[in-house]
């Protein structure tokens, strides 16, 4: 399909922020009228009694109950640290 003689591709790309070359205008502005008229053809569909959805299946919460539970022992925790002092992991100094 023809790019739209309505479509103004400069203020497109000037609102998105896009320095596109001549190449990039006739390119996109085709690309960019064949969406329009596929959106085109979409309204003619009919959705009577088809409710808005913003997903194609129910959506569920998929988290695990908030159960307290023991946790890492000292020793456990500090196992593979390099390097430990008074129960703690040693980093090097990063603020002066």
């Amino acid at each position: 399909m023809a790019a739209n003689e309505d479509l103004n591709i400069d203020r497109i790309a000037n609102l998105a922020r896009l320095a596109l070359t001549p190449e990039e205008k006739v390119k996109f502005s085709a690309q960019l009228a064949d969406v329009l008229t596929n959106i085109e053809k979409l309204k003619q569909v009919d959705v009577t009694g088809v409710e808005p959805t913003a997903h194609a299946f129910p959506v569920y919460n998929v988290w695990a109950d908030d159960v307290a539970q023991a946790g890492l022992t000292v020793e456990d925790a500090l196992r593979n640290a390099p390097e430990k002092r008074d129960n703690m992991i040693v980093v090097p100094k990063v603020v002066e």
